[in-house]
């Protein structure tokens, strides 16, 4: 069975508003660092201090890097889209993990998410069940226990 990829701009649009994913995308898209001039001839209908709030405002939220060059910030990748995506999952998880105190507080939760999932799709209980193995075969082969 392929991998199945699954929709993430749900993912992104949580955390980004859609001027921010756009602006990300264009970046992930380029070969290169850029700057708000650079950005401004693909986003035309944007006043060019628009662009420059909403990248400044993606540094602040440590989705892009930047350094000055002369009087300009150069913008550029921090993640890949596909680290984005996870650190953003991950986030979500551990605000859930961290809510439930203790182990018999945690498996409801589990529990709720598997019925989730197996109400979405069947075939992503599959990729659960794969992801699982793989998670321990790691773990037991770095020593990290049973």
């Amino acid at each position: 069975m392929s991998r199945r990829e699954y929709p993430t701009e749900e993912v992104l649009s949580r955390a980004f508003g859609p001027l921010e994913i756009q602006l990300l995308e264009a970046i992930w898209a380029g070969a290169s660092p850029a700057t708000v001039r650079d950005l401004h001839a693909s986003f035309p209908r944007f006043a060019y201090t628009t662009l420059m709030t909403t990248l400044d405002r993606l540094h602040k939220k440590g989705a892009l890097c930047r350094t000055k060059v002369g009087r300009a910030f150069v913008y550029e990748r921090r993640f890949e889209r596909h680290e984005m995506e996870a650190q953003l999952a991950a986030r979500s998880i551990e605000g859930f993990l961290g809510a439930a105190r203790g182990r018999g507080a945690i498996e409801p939760l589990l529990s709720c998410f598997v019925d989730a999932v197996s109400e979405r799709d069947r075939l992503l209980l599959d990729d659960l069940e794969r992801l699982l193995k793989a998670k321990r075969t790691r773990m037991v082969r770095d020593g990290e226990g049973s």
